[in-house]
C-alpha cells in the first residue's frame, strides 16, 4: 500500500503561471525510458525479481544509487537535521536515483538527492 500524499490548495498566484513546459505524453515518454533504463540495470545487475529502483534493497541500493561526494555531504547533512530514519534515507536513495534516471544521467549528482529531498513530507508543528 503507497503512503498518502498530502497536496496543498492551489493558490491564485499558481494559476497564473505560464503552462508546463511539457506536456502529459512527453513524461510518460520520460517515465517510460526511465523504467526500461532500470529494467536493464538490474538486468545487468542479475538482482532476481527486482525491475525498478522501488524494489532495490541494501547493498544493491547502495551500489545503484550511491550519490556523487557532494550528495553524499547533503544526505548526511539532511540525516541528521531532518532526523530522517534509515528507512527514509534508504527511499531518499531510491527517488535520488529515478530523478537521475528521468534525466537520462549515469549517476545520481548532489541536485537528485536535493530533489528527492524536497519531497519528503515536513513533520507538522502542533
Amino acid at each position: 500500500m503507497r503512503d498518502p500524499l498530502d497536496v496543498a490548495a492551489v493558490s491564485a498566484s499558481d494559476l497564473s503561471l505560464p503552462p508546463p513546459s511539457e506536456g502529459s505524453s512527453a513524461v510518460a515518454s520520460r517515465v517510460a525510458r526511465a523504467r526500461d533504463i532500470q529494467a536493464k540495470r538490474f538486468a545487468e545487475e542479475k538482482a532476481d525479481g527486482v525491475t525498478v529502483n522501488a524494489e532495490a534493497d541494501g547493498v544493491l541500493l547502495e551500489k545503484i544509487a550511491a550519490p556523487d561526494a557532494a550528495g553524499r555531504a547533503l544526505l548526511t547533512q539532511a540525516v541528521d537535521h531532518m532526523k530522517i530514519s534509515a528507512r527514509g534515507y534508504h527511499r531518499v536513495l531510491r527517488v535520488a536515483r529515478t530523478l537521475a534516471d528521468m534525466e537520462g544521467a549515469d549517476a545520481v549528482r548532489k541536485i537528485h538527492v536535493a530533489e528527492a529531498l524536497s519531497y519528503r513530507r515536513l513533520p507538522v508543528a502542533r
